[in-house]
């Protein structure tokens, strides 16, 4: 399958969250770095495999996100897994803190990536926690299409 063209280059994905989670409406936010940090990341050896984003006051914070220190920066330097402020607009962050504490959703991050300009952007999702059971249905129904897929292409 031909994957279509994106105008931005990821800089860490979260792949294991489309596995733990199930996803729900998804939001693209700004993120507030230092620049060591906007340089670490074009590097792309951050990993977003622990990380969260969570509502504190009328702000949203992605916490644990681990982002390495840039080699060349040495005493200005940043910190790796301090949290660092998403931007979004007031309405999309209501809209989360009320998903949040009403109906147990989590708000996960999907990916960091720069857009079209150049910006570092996360991809943060509302998402709830799948079970033990929808996590085996999704293996079965993956395992499938693939099968699926080596059946018609050996016949046709």
């Amino acid at each position: 399958m031909n994957k279509p063209a994106t105008r931005y280059r990821i800089a860490a994905e979260n792949r294991r969250a489309r596995y733990e989670f199930e996803i729900g409406q998804v939001f693209e936010a700004g993120i507030a770095l230092t620049g060591t940090e906007v340089k670490s990341l074009r590097g792309g050896k951050a990993t977003l495999g622990e990380s969260y984003a969570s509502v504190e006051g009328n702000e949203l914070f992605l916490v644990n996100a681990y982002i390495p220190e840039y080699l060349q920066a040495n005493r200005f330097n940043h910190e790796t897994k301090r949290p660092r402020k998403l931007l979004l607009h007031r309405r999309e962050i209501d809209k989360l803190s009320v998903a949040v504490q009403r109906e147990g959703m989590t708000v996960v991050p999907l990916k960091i990536f720069f857009n079209e300009k150049g910006r570092a952007k996360v991809e943060v999702a509302l998402a709830r926690g799948k079970k033990l059971h929808d996590k085996r249905e999704t293996e079965k129904k993956r395992d499938w299409d693939r099968e699926k897929g080596r059946l018609l292409r050996d016949r046709g």
